[in-house]
């Protein structure tokens, strides 16, 4: 199975979307096939799966950045971009327990779930036996945070939305995928 499908079945991309795919397409065809096609929402989903971990970490931070976040957000935004300079565990885990304590309802817990979903131990730090957390999981955050930083001005949700992964398609180059 091509990475391109494999990520469309783990993002669970709807029927719609799947029929424009086919099974050569390399990932930036897959993902401009989808926007053409009007399915913008899968489109965010595959983008966000095929680009790797600390690439999809980093769009976020950078659509952040761009967004006037109450200072919690900004909080959670700081934490995903220090794992996006540094990928070390010690900065993940501080990530993934802000995303924790914020309960995942702010887009502060969401960008810090990027980062704190790419790896490690989803278990308690005290705990002995890791719980990996999903490959496909850093993306789930990622399109989280994104729709609701699009969704900041709901008027121009889709026009935001848009904006946001044009920034990403730069990242998507042939052959560059999500592997770690």
């Amino acid at each position: 199975m091509s990475i391109v499908m494999q990520a469309a079945e783990q993002m669970e991309l709807g029927d719609p979307a799947r029929a424009r795919l086919e099974p050569g397409m390399g990932p930036r065809e897959a993902v401009q096939a989808l926007l053409e096609g009007g399915e913008t929402q899968d489109a965010l989903k595959l983008l966000a799966r095929l680009l790797p971990k600390r690439y999809a970490v980093a769009w976020a931070c950078q659509c952040a950045r761009d967004v006037a976040l109450p200072l919690e957000d900004r909080a959670g935004s700081a934490l995903a971009e220090q794992w996006v300079r540094e990928p070390e565990e010690p900065n993940r885990r501080a990530a993934f327990e802000f995303a924790n304590a914020g309960g995942y309802r702010s887009i502060g817990a969401w960008l810090a779930a990027c980062a704190g979903w790419s790896g490690g131990s989803l278990a308690p730090a005290t705990q002995q036996t890791p719980v990996p957390p999903a490959e496909h999981l850093t993306a789930c955050a990622v399109v989280a945070a994104i729709n609701l930083m699009a969704g900041l001005d709901p008027e121009r949700f889709e026009q935001r939305r848009a904006g946001f992964m044009a920034r990403a398609m730069s990242l998507l180059g042939a052959g560059e995928t999500q592997t770690c």
